[in-house]
């Protein structure tokens, strides 16, 4: 009898254990991170992923969503595209969540792209891209090529930036480096360069060896005043740079342009000898204004609080502020929308505002899904910040379709259920 009854005694516990586990998650809302925290792409996806827990974590602490809190779950890709795709279905079909905020390449984001689709899940998407894409189940948070190639190539074209009149288009080879280069080569048609004045190259992610590269960039460079435009992603740009550095190839001989090199990716890296190279985003830690003196603030305290390595020195970037704003729209369009449903909260989200860091209030765009966005361009600092040194006078609205590719004049410009 004594054995029976401690028996049924266990299984209640086991049963209100239960209990007790469905009822939080019933009241929680479950948010995806889908972050490469391994692999090639760790070095710039893993700080995107603490700025997700970071922002998730405030909102928690001022009282959550409609009442609830939030409850991240946390999955790693580990730089490998067909396991985005697994690792998205997991989110949505079994973790449940109600929004995804991931992806920094856009090989990864097309990997997932069709599971977002079948299942009608949300994606937040924070990273610059090469546009040609506007999808109903996706906000695209970071820079069209119109918010941050253009321009930094119009810049380098100018008298200011040196007026380049030969290009080096060099990349990691997948979809996001070639369409952007592209794109690029028509902009620079239809400004007159000739294609013996453009060299492309590209190299595998996770490449290190560099040297065959620099030096026929210096070749090359002897033809005119040449600019490098980089779009290597990942790990590779410690190589890249370190090489430019031991081959003397200083940003008044050549100046390199980088999409997917910030704050984050330089502190690997002896700047001293990168001192004057470019990059183009739409955020730089250097910018001063009361929004990202709080920002700043509020990572650094995160670093210490969740025991990152050297939290003393960690930095903050544009793809960090792109998650930090993309988390707060999708909070705002809730709270709207009274409700996690993704048709109801999609809905919701265009029109959504938000006073960024980069010192503007941006808006979503009520109908393409992108940001309107400032743009900067600036000189790498011994220290490994930025200094701007050109900027637009406000937000650009995003062109997902580059008018420079034939066939866009008729591409649709709002998202649409599928």
């Amino acid at each position: 009898m004594i054995r029976r009854n401690f028996i049924k005694s266990l299984a209640i516990a086991a049963s209100l254990s239960v209990m007790g586990s469905n009822a939080y998650a019933a009241d929680t809302i479950k948010v995806g991170i889908l972050h490469s925290l391994s692999g090639t792409m760790a070095i710039s996806e893993t700080a995107l992923k603490e700025t997700a827990l970071m922002t998730i974590a405030d909102i928690n602490a001022k009282g959550g969503v409609l009442g609830k809190q939030l409850e991240a779950v946390v999955v790693d890709p580990a730089s490998n595209w067909p396991l985005f795709a697994e690792k998205a279905r997991q989110l949505l079909a079994v973790n449940k969540v109600d929004v995804v905020f991931g992806c920094w390449t856009s090989v990864s984001r097309k990997s997932v792209l069709p599971v977002f689709k079948e299942l009608n899940g949300l994606l937040f998407y924070p990273v610059q891209y090469e546009g040609e894409e506007l999808e109903y189940n996706v906000f695209y948070t970071g820079a069209a090529p119109n918010q941050q190639a253009i321009p930094a190539v119009e810049y380098l074209m100018s008298e200011e930036g040196g007026a380049a009149k030969r290009w080096v288009l060099l990349g990691t080879d997948y979809v996001y480096p070639r369409t952007t280069n592209k794109i690029l080569r028509a902009f620079l048609k239809s400004k007159g360069v000739a294609n013996k004045d453009i060299d492309e190259a590209y190299t595998p992610f996770g490449h290190s060896d560099y040297q065959t590269i620099v030096a026929n960039i210096k070749k090359f460079a002897r033809g005119g005043r040449t600019a490098v435009v980089s779009t290597i992603n990942g790990d590779s740009n410690v190589p890249f740079y370190k090489e430019l550095g031991n081959a003397g190839l200083k940003a008044t001989d050549v100046p390199v342009v980088a999409f997917s090199v910030g704050e984050e990716e330089l502190r690997g890296v002896d700047t001293k000898p990168l001192v004057g190279h470019l990059a183009s985003w739409n955020y730089f830690q250097s910018l001063r204004n009361p929004e990202n003196k709080k920002f700043i603030k509020m990572y650094k305290d995160w670093a210490k609080k969740a025991k990152l390595p050297n939290p003393s020195s960690v930095v903050t970037n544009d793809p960090m502020e792109a998650t930090y704003i993309g988390i707060h729209m999708w909070k705002q369009a809730v709270e709207q929308a009274k409700t996690t449903d993704v048709d109801k909260v999609i809905a919701a989200v265009g029109g959504q505002t938000f006073k960024a860091p980069n010192g503007f209030t941006i808006k979503m765009d009520e109908k393409n899904h992108h940001l309107h966005k400032p743009v900067f361009v600036a000189e790498v600092r011994a220290d490994g910040q930025f200094n701007v040194v050109w900027k637009t006078k406000g937000p650009v609205k995003a062109a997902p379709w580059s008018p420079h590719i034939a066939g866009n004049d008729k591409r649709k410009n709002y998202a649409t259920k599928p």
